[in-house]
């Protein structure tokens, strides 16, 4: 799909909302959503995406919507897929349920079912039921935005914080430099399920994110895609810098754009010239403790992570 073929598909997720200004999950749901064709159900776990959307009573999904619980999008959206197959095959469907969303029959058979949760309700308390549904092998595309905390309820760390970010539960000072473990790879667990497709992708790849969702979509079964979401409120940058995060983090390599498709493993970026990982650190308050000379050590093992995955990564591609 191209960028005018993108610009002109109909918005899904509408203007009104209340996310915070630059907030990357409003261009994350809008790119994918802009990316797929056929009508489609969104279930959305409890987060900011969920709150700043849907205040009652209003909301900005111009689709078919649920909200769950913080830990269970994974089981609301394959109950739905489920329930979509089973009626279908007892034919208790027909045009007299058709919404105004759906604009003929052979359309509605063809509904695509899709999941969005942040860090905490995918990496934490929603990995569960994640892992659940990828196993019983549900026709959905889950999309992973990370922000890297929850940002929702007061920035708190997350298995998906990277180390050495100062959050509100791992505060620096003089105990903590942040926080003193290393980001859980989620991508590489849920391909670890052996499904159709997985991806890591970033909002500022625009065009990588649209071709990786249009095959997401087209798998028989579950996928899921990791989409790095950066938080100016959580990160601690301008509003205008949202897009310019997510492409250092690309640049240095801490969150690489790859795809694992029927097992094989392929990287889809590389950096001309790799950045070092201070760029990206330096550019946002919750590492400025990091530029203090006592804590250069602390830099230099984050250094020496980035690397040693990324040689893993290429090791597997």
């Amino acid at each position: 799909m191209t960028i005018q073929e993108l610009a002109i598909q109909p918005e899904r997720l509408v203007s009104g909302h209340r996310l915070c200004a630059g907030c990357g999950a409003a261009i994350c749901v809008r790119i994918v959503l802009s990316a797929i064709k056929e009508p489609v159900v969104v279930a959305t776990a409890t987060g900011c995406l969920e709150v700043a959307t849907t205040i009652y009573p209003y909301t900005a999904w111009n689709v078919p919507w649920i909200h769950n619980a913080f830990e269970n999008v994974a089981a609301t959206i394959s109950g739905i897929e489920r329930a979509h197959k089973a009626l279908l095959k007892k034919k208790k469907l027909n045009r007299k349920y058709s919404s105004k969303f759906i604009s003929d029959w052979n359309k509605f058979t063809k509904t695509k079912f899709v999941a969005f949760g942040g860090d905490g309700g995918s990496y934490d308390i929603g990995l569960q039921s994640l892992s659940g549904a990828l196993e019983r092998r549900h026709k959905f595309l889950y999309i992973c935005y990370d922000n890297e905390a929850y940002a929702n309820t007061g920035v708190q760390r997350s298995s998906a914080t990277p180390r050495g970010a100062s959050s509100t539960t791992t505060p620096a000072g003089k105990v903590l430099q942040g926080k003193e473990i290393f980001r859980k790879n989620l991508t590489a667990i849920v391909a670890a399920h052996n499904i159709g497709y997985v991806a890591q992708a970033s909002i500022s790849h625009w065009a990588d994110l649209v071709k990786k969702t249009e095959k997401a979509i087209k798998v028989n079964g579950p996928s899921f895609i990791n989409i790095i979401s950066p938080c100016p409120r959580g990160w601690r940058f301008p509003t205008n810098q949202t897009v310019r995060m997510a492409q250092l983090a690309v640049e240095t390599n801490f969150w690489p754009l790859y795809e694992v498709e029927d097992g094989v493993w392929k990287l889809n970026y590389q950096p001309k010239k790799r950045k070092p990982i201070i760029e990206w650190l330096a550019s946002q308050g919750r590492y400025k403790h990091l530029l203090k000379p006592a804590n250069k050590g602390l830099i230099k093992e984050i250094q020496e992570e980035v690397d040693s995955q990324w040689e893993k990564l290429q090791a597997k591609v």
